[in-house]
């Protein structure tokens, strides 16, 4: 019998956390459970989750910077239906298949400078541990520089040059020959390269753990001393490329020429994964120098067919609905929007990053007796507070976001690149609201106790929804006037019904319209057929 994916999803809706309970990370579910995070979630269009019951969560963290186009974005779905159904010969291996040479053009041709080859692979750690052997291979030296607080993947390379200890605790000798310099400190990575045996400096443009940026001159410079030092420089654009910073890469707004790009997340549209690197002919052909040597390095599903249309589908959506430049509005307009908060409350010291890839910088207050608050609550845990914003984001507006690294009071924003001032204004209400919250009481840190405490009371994820799971409407019988537009809005329509879960209502201090979704009893928004949850005012 066929699997039909469809009647699995409704006769075994609801067992998802027990299911990874038992079979899958059940910390990751513990997890989730404990902060309230453990939701069914059936459907995402644009910029938007939708659960069970038809509420609209707004989604800021964009499967860690995956969704660059949205999720469901039409024009990527077309393209892979299509793909399928022409039953192309994929992974015939000893071949050269036409659709990989055509994405790699489409890359080569966004890059200046000497990058003109292409290594196909299928994720960003992948893509940095193929970094790493290339680099070795080029150069004939040993070592490898990355900076502090750096993240570059958890598989045995690309974790040997992770920032993070807690990340690399109990696994033993790593890598050998990798070696930290801090982030932004030229002299350190000066003394570094003197030694002459470094083969490659690889750093993220802008650190995703946490949003850490160094300044223009650090990069002009750190560039010249690899040159001089003939170390390859390698710039980590697996998060930040493809439009993400207002850029389609990040290094462009320094007016960098790296030695190897690694790219992946965005390139998927979210649906086939695929990663890169990007270098030149001399890099390359010291790996691939002889007929003897054309399969040094490979990967199986490196130029999965369906990977390379996924691909070039994200990249004519790009060039299509003007991506890039719209990321580029946008994020000044976030950005700008998000200032005013700086200035009104003492907790949030700095908005900081590039196009939409924004972190939020939170710390101590000035003022005495909200001082005196703050450290309290950072003796509990450190960072604790930077929790405290992403959990009621979650529980009183449905806004999905994350802490951008452990022990750093610091949100990090990745919202979709087609979002639009609408999700923007919607989400500095919110966070005006939080934040007003945390300023005037205690309020918020027992909302916040609240919320753990029944999360960890629970022994399982939460009861199966009271809603069937519905199948949404197919590639076959959409009715184009309704689906989403590509805009961020999730507007469509889903079996004859618009999303959004009824009338507006705010309820303050009682019951939600749905107890299990109302983690804290303090505030639950429903929304309007057609808008979304609006920022409540306490």
């Amino acid at each position: 019998m066929p699997f039909d994916v469809a009647e699995a999803l409704r006769a075994r809706h609801g067992e998802n956390y027990e299911l990874h309970d038992k079979h899958l990370n059940n910390q990751l579910a513990r997890v989730l459970k404990t902060i309230g995070f453990d939701q069914f979630y059936v459907r995402g269009e644009g910029s938007y989750l939708f659960d069970a019951e038809g509420k609209r969560y707004l989604d800021f963290l964009s499967g860690f910077g995956v969704y660059a186009l949205g999720r469901s974005h039409p024009a990527l779905k077309t393209a892979l239906h299509q793909a399928i159904d022409l039953d192309l010969p994929n992974l015939v291996q000893m071949d050269c298949a036409l659709l990989p040479g055509l994405l790699a053009e489409q890359l080569v041709a966004r890059c200046d400078g000497d990058i003109n080859r292409v290594f196909f692979c299928n994720s960003g750690a992948e893509a940095i541990e193929s970094a790493i052997k290339f680099s070795r291979q080029a150069t004939r030296r040993p070592r490898i520089l990355f900076a502090e607080h750096a993240f570059h993947g958890l598989s045995t390379g690309a974790l040997a040059l992770n920032g993070g200890a807690d990340f690399r605790e109990g696994f033993g000798q790593l890598l050998p020959g990798c070696s930290p310099v801090p982030f932004g400190d030229i002299d350190a990575l000066r003394r570094e390269l003197r030694r002459g045996d470094v083969a490659a400096f690889i750093v993220e443009p802008i650190q995703g753990k946490g949003v850490y940026m160094a300044s223009p001159e650090y990069w002009r410079e750190a560039q010249e001393l690899c040159r001089h030092h003939k170390t390859l420089l390698v710039l980590d654009e697996v998060q930040t490329g493809l439009g993400r910073t207002g850029k389609f890469f990040c290094f462009e707004h320094y007016d960098l020429a790296p030695d190897i790009i690694t790219i992946s997340k965005a390139l998927s549209g979210g649906y086939v994964p695929v990663g890169a690197i990007l270098t030149s002919d001399r890099i390359f052909s010291s790996v691939y120098s002889s007929l003897e040597k054309a399969l040094k390095h490979s990967t199986t599903f490196g130029r999965n067919q369906l990977a390379m249309v996924a691909g070039l589908a994200t990249l004519a959506t790009f060039d299509d609905e003007n991506i890039i430049e719209r990321a580029r509005r946008t994020g000044d307009a976030f950005v700008e929007a998000l200032q005013p908060l700086v200035e009104r409350y003492e907790m949030l010291h700095e908005v900081r990053g590039k196009g939409l890839m924004i972190g939020l910088q939170f710390g101590a207050p000035t003022s005495k007796s909200l001082r005196r608050r703050f450290n309290t609550l950072e003796r509990l845990r450190p960072a604790i507070f930077s929790q405290m914003m992403v959990v009621p984001l979650y529980h009183r507006h449905r806004i999905l976001t994350q802490v951008a690294a452990d022990n750093v009071n610091i949100v990090k924003l990745l919202p979709a690149l087609i979002c639009g001032q609408e999700e923007i204004d919607y989400f500095v209400a919110a966070l005006d609201d939080i934040l007003k919250d945390a300023h005037d009481g205690s309020g918020l840190l027992f909302e916040f106790g609240r919320t753990l405490a029944k999360g960890a009371l629970r022994k399982s994820g939460k009861l199966r929804p009271d809603a069937p799971y519905t199948t949404p409407l197919t590639h076959d019988n959409v009715d184009n006037d309704n689906v989403g537009n590509g805009n961020g809005n999730g507007n469509g329509k889903w079996n004859g019904t618009r999303q959004g879960g009824g009338q507006s209502s705010i309820q303050v201090n009682g019951k939600s319209d749905n107890d299990a979704n109302d983690a804290t009893g303090e505030v639950a928004v429903s929304t309007a057929d057609d808008q979304p949850a609006r920022a409540a005012p306490l």
